[in-house]
């Protein structure tokens, strides 16, 4: 029997259709993050709490205001190399999960999962504290001026507002964006709001804060890598973009596009606000406010000064929110190369959202909260950070010379990728002697997932008792949040 060319191509239209009815309803990650969305994921990443509370540190460190700028400047164009670098991974390797997978392709499975313990174990939680502890701070102490914050209070508040963001990102990937994408035209409008009347300020002839900006009595070199500390700190966030490559609509052209525009409004923000905050505050005032944002809205912001700490609390939020949307997508992909329990490479089946993996992370962040100075937290984080970030663009170093024919859509020149890579290693090198007691300990907690990589995932010495109960629980805990593994490869 003879089928004709129309029935044969209503036949084909019919099954394409099936097919993608059959995609649009299995259990996966959807590709639906957008330019717009993506400069708003970077952005909003980045500008959270650093750029409220780092200055002290930037400052305290370096010594001088001009020194203070000058870090600020070069943090911006080290975070922008950075971008850079993190551009052509997220090009090259088209798997979610940043410098997971990075390192995973690169250097190897055991640098990976260091690099997973790592996040999961104290960075992570330590971050998420910082940015919710800013948060808590900037939505109570305004409630209790002149008089300090109760701290009780505050955590409160930090844990609360940490709930509210895992609950959206359980709840919805698209919700969870938009309010990322709110939250990020609401804090660049806060940072515009602090650069407008210091510049006019500045402009008038308030100059007497910048008269020997450059005095060198308080300099210690020991402690100019923890002032970079800060300052990078401030800047960090320009790579999880590369946690969600999975769901971000073609991503050769959206990654580098998102990443170069966001990198350069940011660094010239952040320039131009701390040139604002010494506009009208001296260094001395900047060291002892515990708010600088507050303390400058109190100056040059009189009539809309109340505002300024909820401006500043949702900035805040928007960088948690951030945090919480990606950090997830690494611990998923680590799961899913059978590196974390399978779990957490689980997707709720109706809501689309990486439900395990984000949950998991909530009770480690409120156990740090618990207990841990603000500063102390930077420096135990950011060690490790950067360490790995250093051995991802290492790593990006070695493949190229490796693979010179693997595809790479954008391809950042070899020399800033070195530069980079060199400074990122002396930095971390000259923190260990700066601030042994954090560093060491990070770096010490960073060493002991590799006991844990040979005893449970390069050979499982896990008894079979302990690991059928395991499998029982799993079974249960999946049923219960009703998640089930991924049905489409996104990668």
């Amino acid at each position: 029997m003879r089928v004709s060319k129309r029935e044969s191509a209503t036949d084909k239209v019919s099954d394409e259709g099936t097919e993608k009815t059959v995609k649009d309803d299995a259990v996966h990650l959807r590709r639906n993050i957008g330019l717009l969305p993506s400069i708003s994921f970077i952005i909003g990443t980045v500008v959270g709490s650093g750029i409220f509370i780092a200055p002290k540190g930037v400052l305290m460190n370096s010594g001088s205001v001009g020194l203070s700028l000058l870090v600020w400047a070069l943090c911006g164009v080290l975070s922008t190399f950075g971008a850079l670098c993190y551009a052509e991974l997220g090009t090259s390797f088209r798997k979610s999960g940043s410098d997971y997978t990075y390192l995973l392709e690169t250097l190897g499975p055991l640098t990976a999962f260091l690099r997973l313990w790592s996040e999961l174990i104290f960075i992570r939680p330590a971050v998420a504290t910082y940015v919710s502890l800013a948060f808590g701070q900037y939505v109570v102490e305004p409630l209790f001026m002149p008089c300090a914050a109760p701290t009780a209070l505050v955590k409160l508040v930090s844990m609360l507002g940490v709930m509210f963001v895992v609950a959206m990102n359980c709840w919805s990937v698209s919700m969870a964006a938009r309010l990322q994408v709110l939250l990020t035209f609401i804090k660049m409008f806060a940072l515009i709001l602090i650069i407008i009347p210091g510049i006019m300020a500045l402009v008038n002839g308030k100059t007497e804060n910048f008269r020997n900006i450059f005095d060198t009595d308080s300099l210690s070199l020991t402690k100019l890598p923890l002032a970079f500390y800060s300052g990078l700190y401030a800047y960090g966030g320009w790579s999880y973009l590369n946690f969600v490559t999975e769901e971000v609509i073609n991503p050769n052209r959206t990654i580098p596009l998102a990443i170069i525009f966001s990198m350069v409004v940011v660094t010239v923000f952040y320039v131009l606000v701390n040139v604002a905050y010494y506009t009208m505050m001296t260094a001395n005032e900047l060291l002892m406010s515990d708010a600088v944002a507050v303390t400058f809205a109190g100056r040059a912001l009189q009539v809309v000064a109340p505002g300024i700490p909820v401006l500043v609390a949702l900035s805040c939020l928007g960088a948690l929110n951030g945090g919480f949307f990606g950090v997830p997508r690494m611990l998923l992909v680590g799961a899913r190369e059978g590196q974390l329990p399978a779990i957490l490479s689980m997707i709720h089946i109706h809501r689309q959202t990486p439900l395990p993996a984000v949950l998991c992370l909530y009770p480690l962040v409120i156990i740090v909260m618990v207990r841990g100075e603000i500063f102390q937290l930077i420096n135990f984080a950011s060690f490790s950070r950067w360490l790995f970030i250093a051995l991802a663009t290492l790593g990006m170093i070695i493949h190229r010379y490796r693979f010179p024919d693997h595809p790479r859509p954008f391809k950042v020149p070899l020399a800033v990728a070195v530069i980079f890579t060199i400074v990122c290693f002396f930095i971390v090198g000259l923190s260990l002697y700066s601030d042994p007691w954090n560093t060491g300990g990070s770096f010490a907690l960073t060493l002991s997932g590799i006991p844990v990589y040979y005893l449970t995932v390069k050979k499982s010495y896990i008894p079979k008792r302990w690991e059928k109960t395991f499998n029982y629980l799993s079974l249960h805990l999946q049923i219960f949040l009703e998640v089930a593994q991924q049905e489409v490869q996104t990668y």
